[in-house]
Order: structure tokens, then C-alpha cells, then sequence
């Protein structure tokens, strides 16, 4: 039988899985000689790659001392939970990344509970030790109070730990800082040590479970996933168990089969129990599906992952300016590229709504949201989504909401910027401890209401300069009304162009979204007012012409910088009665009900 280990990379976010995974890569000679390698190599997606995140959990395989080591990136953020999940089920064992200076964090805490949950066997890296500020042996000791806390059993409790720089490819076992002529040697010698060789059935009838979701222009859907028992071979005939298959599962032929081999596949004939596997030539195939002999009359069970806790709603846009950017407008484009985005993605969902041409989704978090939005636009769709709501559920007869535990890395003249934002979020700080020099870390706890928007305006008060995480951290009773911006919409009254002369006088009056010859239709939002009500204005009105000259009327106009909302700052700005415009090209705000006598009528029903 193969030797074969399969472990993931699981870490708070930023701590380093990524970059240890390309270090593993380059050291086992998974590149050839003459191939140009990017950093970060298996964040391929194109929002990967800018936000500078791993957003999908994806595998690679490498070999060392004889042994095939399947490795499985996994997401840090919270919001990509049902990857985490997902890889999870692909796995004998977790090599937790922690940061030595940082120490474990909220997403920690949660992929530890999953693998530990799952009986997984944990390899403890402690990253970055050559930082400045690295406190290495606290760090340890954070980590075993954590795995105090969330053990299921004493034996959990024992594990390895290495400490490395994953950057440049150095690790020693225990504390300390590794030498300069140090590998990853340690690493990868714990790995088969301590992970298990899959503990499977070679020789019993085919059982394999679909944990995700490829797509190929010439193969057409891929199944992603690990045989369980049994041997995968190309071009049997297999019985594939669906959500809905009620005992009567498809009979499917297996048109190609590969095994990932470095950062691609490799084409084979057959698999074995305890390998994970790329199946091509079943279009039905979904997420969470078993694929087994046609003699097997019960599927594997189907993979769970955590419930959503956020809803928006996703709409045909209906603007005076739809369609002027978009190849795909209409609700039957919408509603199939969202059936698509179920398919592969589990922590997803989708519901209808009173209206046919609106979609209410349901993720994990808004960042989970706000990608599949960009995703969308960059395909050429078009839609227009709402302001983000948290899902309720009773308990002992009560409302509930989701509760989010966060933590925020801040320069210490902003912490007191912090708390007071967080005050009338119903948030409460359980925890300030110094991070880098001249920062501190707050860690915090609030309603997950209440922090939509939170982001934005922390970034606002901090310049830029603070990082926040943050979990999901179970359910709280209703908070009740929760404060949310400031001002009062700007409102243009007409469609045309923006001029400088009518939002020079409009910018005394509050802040402005738009630049001087912008198109805008009525019903679309130009700015916040310093003030808290509504006001309707007219952003297109031009000078008139005539012959009175006065000195103070022919200055130049200055115009302040507009502040331009990104995606996730338009969705966090937005109302209740506002929507964010989605195009390929442009990111606009604007009233749910476009003229001033709908939006009366709006109120009165209200």
C-alpha cells in the first residue's frame, strides 16, 4: 500500500499557512528548475491575490522520505468557515499555525474546535519567531490553556511543536530560534510521525465523499474529494448518492480520473482508499455527495457545516442606467449563477422572496458576501443587493442573535477610538494586551448587528492603520435598537451630470460620493449630510449664464476629495431603504423607492 499522509494548514488569519505551504513546495522540489514561481502561489484567485487572503481551500501534494503528503490550504477568516469544513473532511491531521507574537486568536480557537472535534491529531508551528516582539514560550502556553479549554479527551492534550520561519524555510523542534542553515526537515518528519496513514478499507467495496467542486472547458464539472474504502478506477460505472436520491442513487460513468501532484494534477488510472481524488464525467455531482460501487445501499454521511448568520437580498437592477454595463441583467441569469454558487459552496444558501426578480442569500459573514458580489461583477453581471441582516432563532422562547468575538490590532492612540465605537454597538472589550511596538491588541465581544458597518468606520478613525478579525462566537439575546450612521442621505432630484458649481455648494452642507461630471439619475445617492434627515438636491444644476461679474463669484471652485465606497463600504453605509447598484463598471447608492412621492408612500406604509 502507498504511503500517504494527508494534513491541512490551519491558522488565524495572516499567520503564515500560505507562505509555509510554498516554502514545503520549493524544499521538496514540488517547481521545476526553470519554472517562475509567484509568491503566495496557491492564493491563484484573482480577489485572493489582491485582498491578500485565501478565500478557497485547495491541495497540493509533495514527497519526502518516500512518503506522498497531500497538503490542504485552508481560508483564516471566519466568513470562509465551510472551506475550512470542507477541508477538514479531506484529512488524518492539522498543522496549527500561530503567530509568536500575536499569539492564537479567534480563528484559532475555531479551526482547533473543528479538528479537535473531529479527532484529528495537531502539529503545533509556531511562526514568525525572528519578529521583533515574538514571545515564543507565552505563546506556548496561550495555546495549551486553548487546548484546555476545548479538548474532548487528555490525549488531545500532547502535541508537537516546532518553531519556524515559514518565510524563508527554517524550523527546529521546540522553542527557540531556528539556525540559519535550518529546513523544514523537522517539519515534514513530524508530519509522517504524527499524522496517521489513513486508517481505510483497501480491499471493501467503493465509498467516496465529495467535499468540492471544480469546473473544466473541456472535462465540464470535476468532483473534488477522498476515497474513503475500496479502489477508484477510470471508466468503472459508480452509483452516485445525492441530496434528494431517496435510495435510488445515478448510475455514472468515471470519464477521467487525477490525483494532485505538486500545484497540478496528474492523470491516473486508479486511486486507492486514503488518497484524495479529481473525478470528471458526473454533471450531477454535488457538494457533500458519495460516490460508491453500484452494490452499496447506504451513502457516506453528508458533510455538515455551520448555519448562515447574515441575509441579504439580491435583486435584478432596476436603475435608469441597468443594462448599460452588463452582459447579464436579467432574473434568470441572477438566480443561475447563484444556483451555481450553491453547488460548490456549502456555507452558502438561497431562499426566494416575495418578488421574482429578488434572491435572499444567506453566508457566513459580510466578507463571504461581498466576494461573491465582486465575483459576480467581474463576470459581467449586474444586480443591486441590500443592507446586510443578522438571522434570528428562538431559544428557551426568547430572540437570539449571532454573537461575533473579534479582535482588533490598533496603534495605542486609537484604542480609546475603539471602545467608544464599540459602546453603543452593545459591544463590551474582554481584553487589551500590547502587541508591536507602539500597538495593542483589543479583544472584544458584540452582537453581530452590530457591527455591520463597524469596519469601515474603524478603518475611518484609524487612518487605515488597524486590523480586525473576527468569529463567530455562538448566540446572545436580542440587544434591541442599535445605532447607525450619523447623516442623513443626499439625495440627487434629477438625472444628468454633476457640475463643480452645484457641489461646490453642497459640500459645505456634508460629505460627497460623487466627482463633477458624474451621471446620476434621481433617486440616487450624491453624499451624507452633516445632519441627520434626508434632503432631496440638485448636483447637475449648471452657472447661469449672464453678465453680472463679481469677484467673489469667479473664484475658482475647490472641491474636496469625494469619498469613493468600495463594495464593502457601500453595503455597510446603506440603509434599510437603500440599495447598493452593482455593475461591471460602477458602484452606486441609491434609494429603494427612486422619487420623492414613492418614497412618501414608502413612509406612510411604514
Amino acid at each position: 500500500m502507498t504511503l500517504l499522509r494527508n494534513v491541512a494548514m490551519v491558522a488565524h488569519v495572516d499567520h503564515g499557512k500560505t507562505t509555509l505551504v510554498d516554502t514545503l513546495l520549493k524544499t521538496t522540489g514540488a517547481f521545476a528548475a526553470h519554472q517562475q514561481v509567484v509568491d503566495r502561489v496557491m492564493d491563484s484567485d484573482a480577489q485572493e491575490r489582491e485582498r491578500g487572503i485565501t478565500i478557497l481551500a485547495k491541495a497540493a501534494r509533495i514527497t519526502f522520505g518516500g512518503v506522498l503528503i497531500n497538503l490542504v490550504d485552508t481560508p483564516g477568516h471566519a466568513d470562509f468557515g465551510g472551506e475550512v469544513e470542507r477541508a477538514l473532511a479531506l484529512v488524518d491531521g492539522i498543522v496549527l499555525l500561530v503567530d509568536a507574537a500575536e499569539g492564537p486568536l479567534p480563528q484559532t480557537r475555531y479551526v482547533l474546535s473543528k479538528a479537535l472535534g473531529r479527532g484529528l491529531p495537531v502539529i503545533l508551528v509556531i511562526n514568525k519567531v525572528d519578529r521583533q516582539d515574538a514571545r515564543p514560550a507565552e505563546v506556548l502556553e496561550e495555546v495549551e490553556q486553548l487546548f484546555l479549554d476545548i479538548a474532548n479527551s487528555d490525549d488531545q492534550l500532547a502535541f508537537p511543536v516546532i518553531s519556524a520561519v515559514a518565510r524563508e524555510g527554517r524550523a527546529m523542534m521546540g522553542i527557540g530560534m531556528p539556525d540559519a542553515d535550518a529546513d523544514l526537515s523537522c517539519l515534514l518528519e513530524t508530519i509522517i510521525a504524527t499524522v496517521p496513514q489513513p486508517q481505510v478499507d483497501a480491499t471493501g467495496p467503493l465509498t467516496a465523499l465529495v467535499t468540492n467542486l471544480d469546473a473544466s472547458d473541456y472535462l465540464g464539472r470535476l468532483a473534488i474529494g477522498r476515497v474513503h474504502s475500496g479502489t477508484m478506477k477510470k471508466g468503472d460505472t459508480v452509483a452516485l448518492w445525492g441530496k434528494d436520491t431517496d435510495g435510488n442513487p445515478l448510475k455514472r460513468r468515471i470519464a477521467q480520473l487525477s490525483v494532485f501532484d505538486g500545484i497540478g494534477r496528474t492523470e491516473v488510472e486508479q486511486i486507492e482508499a486514503g488518497d484524495l481524488f479529481v473525478l470528471a464525467g458526473i454533471p450531477e455531482v454535488e457538494v457533500g455527495d458519495t460516490i460508491s460501487s453500484v452494490d452499496v445501499t447506504t451513502p457516506l454521511p453528508r458533510l455538515e457545516v455551520d448555519e448562515p448568520v447574515i441575509r441579504m437580498s439580491f435583486g435584478v437592477n432596476t436603475s435608469p442606467f441597468a443594462g448599460r454595463e452588463g452582459k447579464f441583467v436579467t432574473s434568470r441569469h441572477l438566480r443561475d449563477r447563484l444556483n451555481k454558487e450553491i453547488l460548490g459552496n456549502v456555507s452558502i444558501k438561497i431562499s426566494d422572496t416575495d418578488s421574482p426578480d429578488v434572491t435572499a442569500v444567506a453566508g457566513r459573514g459580510e466578507l463571504q458576501l461581498a466576494v461573491l458580489i465582486e465575483n459576480m461583477r467581474r463576470e459581467g453581471y449586474e444586480l443591486q443587493v441590500s443592507r446586510p441582516e443578522v438571522i434570528t432563532k428562538e431559544i428557551n422562547g426568547k430572540k437570539h442573535e449571532p454573537l461575533e468575538s473579534g479582535t482588533c490590532d490598533v496603534p495605542d492612540e486609537y484604542v480609546g477610538a475603539i471602545t467608544q465605537e464599540l459602546a453603543p454597538r452593545k459591544g463590551r472589550v474582554t481584553d487589551l494586551r500590547p502587541g508591536d511596538p507602539g500597538r495593542t491588541i483589543v479583544s472584544f465581544e458584540a452582537p453581530s448587528r452590530g457591527l455591520i458597518g463597524f469596519r469601515s468606520t474603524l478603518m475611518t478613525s484609524t487612518r487605515g492603520t488597524a486590523l480586525l478579525n473576527q468569529t463567530h462566537a455562538g448566540w446572545t439575546p436580542w440587544a434591541g435598537e442599535l445605532p447607525h450612521r450619523l447623516g442623513g442621505a443626499m439625495i440627487a432630484a434629477g438625472m444628468g451630470s454633476t457640475t463643480a458649481y452645484a457641489l461646490d455648494t453642497l459640500q459645505m452642507r456634508g460629505t460627497l460620493f460623487v466627482h463633477p461630471q458624474t451621471e446620476v439619475y434621481e433617486g440616487m445617492v450624491v453624499g451624507e449630510g452633516a445632519r441627520g434627515e434626508e434632503m432631496v438636491v440638485n448636483c447637475v444644476r449648471a452657472k447661469e449664464k449672464n453678465n453680472i461679474r463679481t469677484h467673489s463669484h469667479d473664484d475658482g471652485i475647490k472641491l474636496a476629495a469625494p469619498v469613493e465606497h468600495t463594495l464593502e463600504s457601500a453595503i455597510e453605509w446603506i440603509g434599510d431603504d437603500e440599495l447598493v447598484e452593482v455593475t461591471p463598471k460602477n458602484i452606486r447608492i441609491r434609494k429603494r423607492a427612486l422619487t420623492l412621492e414613492d418614497r412618501k408612500r414608502a413612509n406612510k406604509k411604514g
